[in-house]
């Protein structure tokens, strides 16, 4: 299928500009491995440029035009954004399946969700109106405190690729919405609808600067506009080592950042489960996405009475997966997103072989599909807590497996791991369901299915799978600042000092 793709440049202070120095990348399309394209690289030039324009868009008639303006100002903005992507819908889903890999359906599911977490937080900007000036009660009747909610500033968006547009979107929302001005970078490996949404603020004439959008290399752009002096916080969402990178550098400066980072994430199944409904959710929530969910429950942890049974049954339901180009009907795996992801993913699967581990299902290439990089959906058994496999994200569709006795066994085995994003439980018996659920180290807990994300539903992890939470209220409250307002309203003196007269 030949889907034009459209040539574009950086997007700074409302307009179209061509990176200063020049640079581009090519577009490779994961399923045929061709170049297709290309996009603008941005450099430290280009992030100033950007950061200068964003700075004077907040200040813009004393900062009426934005960032004091009427949350119902910004919704409007907001709505008319939602309204683009949903027209557009169809385009978009094609420019994101081919740039990517993603299957075609979840590409166009994705969108759905991207034009309603615009509206969403369109919802919540006028909202912002009415709790301003929350009064707080204190124990002195000769005073009146309350409280006012302001956007934090700038804010740099820093966006990955496994979900190109709605990622970015996860963060550009609520940023808009709180009144913040933005510069979003998203992935270099796939940044093609992050452009088109900025085509579609040109459209609906979203005051200029107020959201710029710079591709390019993570050194070379990310890096520059995570240390940068004009920056006041960095959102990321990405590897927990660049979130590492990225949080030593606005420690410099005493920067907020709030992060969402890797994950290694444990699907607990008991034996009083239905087979197939379970293994079902067990695929879902690992080869989703072609695999490549930081909150994919990778770790299988299922009772020994039933796991031959389960495992064989696993079996079958991966074989019957069909992957191919995302283009295709019916397509539910398509390809790893490069060939740097294709062959790290392929070493993941070596090195838990030579370690002693048990190839189950998958580990290679389909043989039906010469081109792309195609990863079979993988099951691993055989394996030990020590191993490479358990312990790494791997980011791809491989699933590792251990089997446990006792609740107790599986709540360690649950929790044996540096990352503390997503968990999942499957049970009928949702007493011990909710023991599991308080016992879980995680930011998300999931019963009886995997994955599900709601826009009204906080996300986020623990320990090293980062801190703050996206989505919801909370997603709105990472891009304010809390101002305490606090006035004294007695007509008597003070009177803590004595009066010179």
């Amino acid at each position: 299928m030949t889907i034009p793709l459209p040539n574009r440049e950086l997007f700074i202070d409302g307009e179209w500009k061509a990176p200063l120095l020049n640079k581009r990348i090519p577009i490779i399309n994961p399923s045929t491995q061709q170049i297709i394209g290309d996009i603008p690289a941005a450099t430290k030039e280009d992030v100033d440029l950007a950061v200068a324009a964003a700075k004077s868009a907040l200040s813009r008639n004393k900062g009426a035009d934005w960032s004091s303006a009427s949350g119902s100002v910004r919704a409007r903005y907001l709505r008319a954004i939602a309204a683009k992507i949903t027209e557009k819908k169809t385009e978009l889903g094609k420019l994101e399946a081919l740039d990517c890999g993603k299957p075609l359906d979840e590409a166009l599911w994705d969108l759905d969700d991207v034009a309603g977490c615009f509206d969403y937080y369109a919802d919540l900007a006028e909202k912002l109106d009415e709790k301003q000036k929350t009064p707080v009660s204190v124990p002195m009747d000769t005073f009146r405190s309350y409280v006012l909610k302001e956007p934090i500033g700038v804010v740099g968006l820093i966006t990955p690729w496994n979900y190109p547009l709605l990622m970015a979107t996860w963060k550009v929302a609520p940023a808009l919405a709180a009144g913040c001005v933005a510069i979003l970078k998203p992935s270099e490996l796939a940044s093609v609808t992050c452009l088109e949404l900025a085509e579609i603020c040109r459209e609906v004439g979203l005051p200029r600067g107020v959201l710029n959008i710079l591709t390019g290399l993570g050194p070379e752009a990310g890096a520059p506009l995570a240390s940068h002096t004009d920056v006041d916080k960095i959102a990321f969402t990405g590897s927990s080592a660049t979130g590492s990178k990225i949080m030593t550098a606005a420690a410099q400066l005493i920067k907020p950042v709030s992060l969402e980072l890797g994950g290694k994430s444990p699907i607990v199944v008991f034996e009083d489960v239905d087979l197939d409904k379970a293994a079902e959710w067990t695929l879902f929530g690992c080869f989703w996405t072609n695999g490549q969910i930081c909150s994919a429950t990778s770790r299988l942890i299922v009772h020994e009475s039933i796991a031959t049974e389960f495992l064989n049954k696993l079996v079958k339901w991966a074989k019957n997966i069909k992957i191919s180009d995302p283009f295709e009907e019916g397509c539910r795996l398509g390809p790893v997103v490069s060939e740097g992801q294709y062959e790290k993913i392929l070493k993941f699967i070596s090195n838990a072989k030579s370690e002693g581990a048990t190839i189950l299902t998958g580990g290679s290439r389909p043989e039906h599909l010469k081109k792309g990089f195609f990863i079979e959906p993988t099951i691993i058994t055989d394996v030990t807590t020590s191993m490479q496999i358990w312990r790494e994200e791997v980011f791809g569709p491989v699933l590792c497996v251990k089997t446990f006795s006792t609740e107790e066994e599986a709540i360690d085995l649950a929790n044996d791991t540096i990352y503390g994003l997503g968990s999942a439980v499957i049970s009928n018996d949702l007493e011990r369901c909710d023991r599991l659920t308080k016992a879980f180290k995680a930011g998300i807990t999931w019963i009886n299915c995997s994955q599900p994300c709601f826009t009204q539903a906080p996300w986020g992890g623990n320990k090293r799978s980062g801190f703050g939470r996206e989505l919801g209220e909370w997603g709105l409250d990472n891009y304010l600042s809390v101002k305490q307002v606090t006035q004294y309203i007695s007509d008597e003196a003070w009177g803590w000092y004595q009066s010179p007269s």
